[in-house]
Order: structure tokens, then C-alpha cells, then sequence
């Protein structure tokens, strides 16, 4: 099974709509191959972890990378796994345009809480943290 974690830059503009459009999307295709994770949006940045067979994931990625809402998509890991990390969700996700700062911590450091490899809760812990601005 592999992991991907990729972190990206929203196009400018990019609204709840989208977002919503974007997970609305994931749910159905990651159900659809298998595919879990966890998608987080700050409001200008991305942070997602897919996880499941890897073509499956490999496919999900190439649909992400040609996708012209997302820009500079850097890979941040990429790392086979025994066991799925982030459950059986389709697509666990925190975070929205007007989500507020506190919310999405508490939000993030609950549903990575029992994720066992420390670098990837702290990504993710980390990424939370970092103001919207930024």
C-alpha cells in the first residue's frame, strides 16, 4: 500500500465552492478505488495524505497535479505502508475559507490523534498551525 502526502498552493481565488466542489469529488473517486486520507485547506494552501494501492493513489495524484486549482504541488512524502493511517475514510477533511484558526487545530490534532507515524501527524499538526497569511 502507499502514502502520498503533497502539499499545495491554491489558485488565486479560490472559494468554498470549490473546496467543497474539490472533496465532493475526492469522496467519489477515493470510494470508488479504495482511496483514503485526510484533504486540510487554509485558505491558501492544501495539505492532503491519499493512501491505498498504488496505482489507485499513483491515478488520484495525476488527476490532482493536472487539476488547475492546485499550483507548486511539491511531494512531501511518499512511503509504502502495512496499514492505512487514516482509516477507511474516503476523505476525512478539515478546513474552509472561513474556518477559524482555533477551530482547525483542535479539528486536526483530533482526527490525526492515533495517526502512528509521528513525522506524518506532525505535518499535519504543523500545517495547522501556520497562519492563513502566510
Amino acid at each position: 500500500m502507499l502514502q502520498l502526502i503533497y502539499i499545495s498552493t491554491a489558485r488565486p481565488g479560490i472559494g468554498l465552492a470549490d473546496v467543497q466542489n474539490i472533496l465532493a469529488a475526492s469522496r467519489r473517486n477515493n470510494a470508488a478505488h479504495r482511496v483514503s486520507g485526510l484533504l486540510v485547506f487554509n485558505g491558501k494552501r492544501f495539505l492532503q495524505a491519499l493512501e491505498g494501492d498504488e496505482s489507485a493513489v499513483e491515478a488520484a495524484f495525476a488527476r490532482i497535479t493536472a487539476d488547475d486549482r492546485h499550483r507548486a504541488i511539491v511531494t512531501l512524502s511518499r512511503r509504502a505502508i502495512t496499514t492505512r493511517e487514516f482509516g477507511d475514510w474516503a476523505m476525512a477533511s478539515c478546513g474552509d475559507v472561513d474556518s477559524d484558526q482555533t477551530a482547525m487545530i483542535e479539528t486536526i490534532d483530533a482526527l490525526v490523534a492515533s495517526v502512528p507515524d509521528a513525522n506524518t501527524r506532525e505535518t499535519f499538526r504543523s500545517f495547522s498551525r501556520i497562519a492563513r497569511a502566510a
